[in-house]
């Protein structure tokens, strides 16, 4: 996750070269899910059946399809660097929305300082282009577009983990893949987007995506989140930013100086600040989960 989720970011810009956005979200997802689903039928593995398995797929929806469709669209105005810096504020949503649900955890005032900090950081990045074009600029559209995807992915995130199945972790990643690639083929089919051009450097862009974004990166989230602690797991918001940003500057000379450093140190500095001082009460049931990625 820390290192193939950081180059995500890269390889959407690439597939939007040529790929328009909802056939990327709905062929990505339909691609993966339907391969992990014939791994799952091979190896004999027990889908979810009812109830559960409208559960996972409702939750796969909420995850992939508008947590990373909104990431995708972002793409089409920011740089991915600057889409990766948004998305580290995602942690702040995730404690947000799990003091809200019933039996979560308590929202501390110095976790409630860090949100603070970390949004200061975002409004670093946000306020020279919101002062020159006001309302219309794009990287104020990307930041509020990233914010809808990482509710949406948070939100998605804490039903699953509440979600106590008896699916194994990389069948549910199976199911919520397909499950989001079909919901979103329809407006792709409906929308009238003008038809792929299939060229070497998006076809590859695709299947990368699809092997190391979905694959492999979103089974190892769903089996971390089932199996780890969410301190360890959550290593990679730190790392995604820093393996975006260099990425997007080395293919795409990217603008990352001296403001976006000190915006991502900022961001960083809030994120840790939320992160230790969320900690579970240990009389309850661990319940919060993982903040949002690239995937």
């Amino acid at each position: 996750m820390c290192f193939f989720w950081g180059t995500t970011y890269l390889a959407i810009r690439m597939a939007l070269e040529t790929v328009p956005p909802l056939f990327l979200i709905a062929g990505r997802f339909c691609l993966s899910g339907g391969l992990m689903l014939g791994w799952v039928w091979l190896s004999g593995k027990a889908l979810p059946r009812g109830r559960e398995l409208l559960i996972t797929a409702a939750n796969g929806v909420l995850i992939l399809g508008v947590g990373n469709g909104c990431l995708v669209f972002a793409e089409m105005w920011i740089p991915s660097s600057l889409a990766a810096l948004f998305i580290g504020i995602s942690p702040f949503w995730m404690v947000a929305l799990e003091a809200l649900v019933p039996g979560g955890e308590r929202l501390r005032w110095p976790a409630l300082a860090g949100i603070l900090t970390g949004f200061l950081g975002a409004g670093l990045l946000v306020a020279p282009s919101l002062s020159a074009n006001g309302m219309s600029g794009n990287i104020w559209k990307g930041f509020l577009i990233l914010q809808l995807g990482s509710l949406s992915w948070g939100l998605g995130s804490i039903l699953q983990k509440r979600n106590r199945g008896k699916a194994h972790p990389i069948v549910n990643g199976a199911v919520q893949q397909m499950a989001a690639g079909v919901v979103f083929l329809i407006p792709a089919l409906l929308a009238g987007q003008t038809p792929a051009s299939w060229t070497s450097r998006g076809s590859w862009a695709v299947a990368y995506l699809v092997v190391f974004g979905s694959i492999v990166g979103y089974s190892s989230y769903i089996y971390a989140l089932d199996r780890l602690p969410v301190s360890l797991v959550s290593i990679y918001t730190y790392v995604n930013p820093v393996v975006a940003a260099i990425l997007g500057w080395y293919f795409y000379r990217e603008p990352f100086g001296r403001r976006e450093i000190v915006a991502m140190m900022v961001i960083f500095c809030g994120v840790a600040v939320v992160k230790g001082f969320s900690r579970p009460d240990p009389s309850r049931a661990p319940s919060l989960p993982v903040p949002l990625r690239s995937s």
